[in-house]
C-alpha cells in the first residue's frame, strides 16, 4: 500500500490531467496544467504534516500561493465529480480523506 502523500500525488495528477483533457480539450498536458501539477507535487513533498496531513482545504497551513490555490480549486471542482467514472477507487479515497 502506498503512503498517503504518494496517493495524494497520484490523485492530484489524475485530476489535473482529467481537467486538461476534458475542460480544456488538450490531448497532452498544456504548459499551465503541467506547471500546476509540478507545483502541487512540490507542495505535497514539503507538507509539514507528512503522513498525518489533513485534506488541504481543512488544513490550517495554506502552503499554496493564491494564484495556484484558485487554479487547483477550479480543477477540483471540475474533476471531483468526474473522477468516480475515471478512477473510482482514487475518487473514494479522496472523498474519505
Amino acid at each position: 500500500m502506498k503512503n498517503k502523500i504518494e496517493r495524494e500525488k497520484k490523485t492530484v495528477g489524475l485530476m489535473i490531467r482529467l481537467y486538461c483533457r476534458r475542460a480544456e480539450g488538450n490531448r497532452e498536458l498544456c504548459n499551465s496544467c503541467r506547471d500546476l501539477l509540478e507545483y502541487a507535487l512540490s507542495r505535497l513533498e514539503q507538507c509539514p504534516y507528512g503522513e498525518k496531513k489533513p485534506a488541504c482545504k481543512k488544513c490550517s497551513v495554506h502552503c499554496y500561493k493564491p494564484q495556484y490555490r484558485e487554479e487547483i480549486r477550479k480543477v477540483m471542482r471540475f474533476s471531483g465529480s468526474r473522477m468516480i467514472l475515471h478512477d473510482p477507487i482514487a475518487a473514494i479515497r479522496h472523498l474519505v480523506g
